[in-house]
C-alpha cells in the first residue's frame, strides 16, 4: 500500500486534490469534526481542562475558537485531548484499507505530529496567496486570529515544500487540476511498482 501524505499550507487546497486521487481518503480535519459530534468522552476532556469555554455537547466550533482568541495556549490544550483519538482513527483507517494499491493522509499536522513513514510519498500542495484568501474566508467559523494561531502551530511551509516529493501547483480550472492529479497518480503508481 502506497501512502501519500498531502502537505500544505491552511486553505491550499489540500483536502480538493486529496479527493482527486479517487482513492480512501483519510481526511483529519472531518474526524475531528466528528470527534466533537460524537465523543462524549472527548467533551468531558474538554470541558475540564477548558471549563470556561466548553459547556455543551456535541462541542461547538465557536468555543473552541473562543478559548484559541482567549489564549493561545488553549490550542495546545485541545490537540493533547484530540489528537491521541483521531491517531487512533488514523490506524483504524490505514488496517481497514490495507489492501489497497494506494490511500491518501489528507492530515494538516502529518510532519509536526511525526505521523508520516519514511516511505511515504509525499505532496506539496502551494496555492495563490489571493486564492488562499478566496477559499478561507468561505469557511463558516473563518477568524483571522484563529487562522493566525492554527499557520504558527504548522511547520514552515517552505521546510515542508523541501520534504515533498512532488509540488502540485493548485492554481487552475477543476478540470486541469482532475487531468494533473490523475497523471501524478499513475506517475507514483510506476515508480513505486518498478523499483
Amino acid at each position: 500500500m502506497i501512502r501519500v501524505g498531502v502537505m500544505g499550507g491552511i486553505g491550499s487546497g489540500k483536502s480538493f486534490i486529496a479527493k482527486l486521487f479517487n482513492c480512501p481518503v483519510f481526511n483529519a480535519d472531518k474526524e475531528v469534526n466528528r470527534v466533537y459530534k460524537n465523543d462524549k468522552n472527548c467533551f468531558v476532556k474538554l470541558k475540564k481542562k477548558l471549563p470556561n469555554f466548553i459547556n455543551s455537547f456535541p462541542v461547538k466550533k465557536k468555543q473552541l475558537i473562543n478559548a484559541i482568541k482567549k489564549d493561545k495556549k488553549n490550542l495546545t490544550k485541545i490537540s493533547s485531548i484530540v489528537h491521541p483519538i483521531v491517531r487512533k482513527r488514523m490506524k483504524v483507517f490505514l488496517a481497514k484499507n490495507k489492501k489497497n494499491k494506494m490511500v491518501v493522509l489528507d492530515v494538516p499536522l502529518l510532519i509536526e505530529n511525526k505521523l508520516n513513514k519514511k516511505d511515504d510519498v509525499l505532496l506539496f500542495v502551494k496555492s495563490k496567496k489571493k486564492e488562499v484568501l478566496k477559499r478561507l474566508k468561505k469557511r463558516a467559523n473563518f477568524d483571522v486570529k484563529v487562522f493566525k494561531s492554527l499557520k504558527e502551530n504548522q511547520i514552515i511551509l517552505l521546510k515542508k515544500r523541501k520534504l515533498a516529493n512532488y509540488i502540485v501547483d493548485n492554481n487552475f480550472t477543476k478540470i486541469i487540476m482532475k487531468k494533473k492529479v490523475n497523471f501524478l497518480k499513475k506517475k507514483i503508481l510506476y515508480e513505486r511498482n518498478s523499483t
